[in-house]
């Protein structure tokens, strides 16, 4: 069979809004709907602060739950959202230098593989996330709040693939700061 190729950039659009559910729980184990604590999915996020782009570790205040969906029941699950009808799968290539910007919209960004490093300028704040399980950021310093924004570099040999997933009316679920910078391994739930 031959080898497949892909577009550097491939864009999809889904058009109906979906309540983006974070069925990503493969390996995680089951919550149990009699477990007196809830867990919280914990998520690294680019905001902004007095103008200033910052990396912070935040929870969602939404529980994780146990799923009742046919094909899921029984699995993890975490709301991520109501999001917008215009969802993007990015292709970038090894070594892409993606420079200083700001978020285009508040949204979800979903590292599929490949490795980010994201930077703020004038500061020696960064966040590194690895393609995968645990590779979902929130961007959100967004021109309205954040005068510079960030630095985004993937530094490694290989693609790197991204869903960019706008929250719908740039709205954010509900959450706290855990503590500036990103979150630890330690931290990551799923």
């Amino acid at each position: 069979m031959g080898a497949m190729h892909i577009p550097t950039v491939i864009l999809l659009t889904f058009l109906t809004g979906l309540d983006l559910v974070g069925a990503l729980a493969m390996a995680s184990p089951n919550p149990s709907q009699n477990d007196p604590k809830p867990r919280y999915f914990n998520v690294t996020a680019i905001s902004a602060s007095e103008g200033k782009s910052t990396i912070e570790c935040w929870q969602f205040l939404e529980p994780i739950v146990q799923a009742t969906d046919a094909g899921i029941a029984g699995t993890a699950i975490q709301r991520l959202g109501d999001v917008s009808n215009t969802t993007s799968l990015v292709a970038l290539p090894p070594k892409f230098d993606g420079g200083k910007h700001r978020a285009p919209a508040a949204q979800l960004v979903v590292f599929l593989s490949g490795l980010a490093r994201v930077t703020i300028p004038d500061s020696e704040d960064e966040a590194w996330i690895q393609g995968g399980k645990n590779g979902i950021i929130i961007a959100a310093d967004t021109a309205d709040v954040s005068d510079e924004g960030h630095i985004t570099q993937y530094p490694s040999n290989e693609t790197t693939t991204a869903l960019q997933i706008p929250f719908k009316d740039g709205k954010i679920p509900a959450h706290k700061v855990l503590y500036k910078g990103p979150c630890k391994k330690s931290d990551m739930v799923f």
